[in-house]
């Protein structure tokens, strides 16, 4: 997301991770767009993170696409972030030490 004007249109990127393949995108937006994505997201209690240099860069993938192996390291820090303020973490640990 982008909310400076000087720096260019509003983005917004969804991606969806299953947690056994790479996340993809699974929807791209500029300004109105972007305002949609967010809003569908907020009302469905999806966690949000701003970082307007990697909404760049995921803005430039395709529908569909996997992210590039080179984003793995920062999308698994924001996956985990999702995890932590949604309350997914501790369910999640939960399910890995019971099986």
């Amino acid at each position: 997301m982008n909310s400076d004007e000087n720096q260019g249109p509003r983005k917004a990127v969804a991606l969806k991770y299953d947690g056994s393949n790479a996340p993809r995108v699974t929807a791209t937006g500029l300004d109105e767009l972007a305002d949609q994505i967010i809003e569908i997201a907020r009302a469905h209690n999806i966690p949000l993170h701003e970082d307007p240099g990697l909404a760049f860069l995921l803005s430039q993938l395709e529908l569909g696409d996997e992210i590039p192996e080179q984003l793995y390291f920062v999308i698994a820090e924001v996956i985990a972030f999702a995890y932590i303020v949604s309350g997914k973490a501790a369910e999640h640990a939960a399910t890995r030490k019971a099986t």
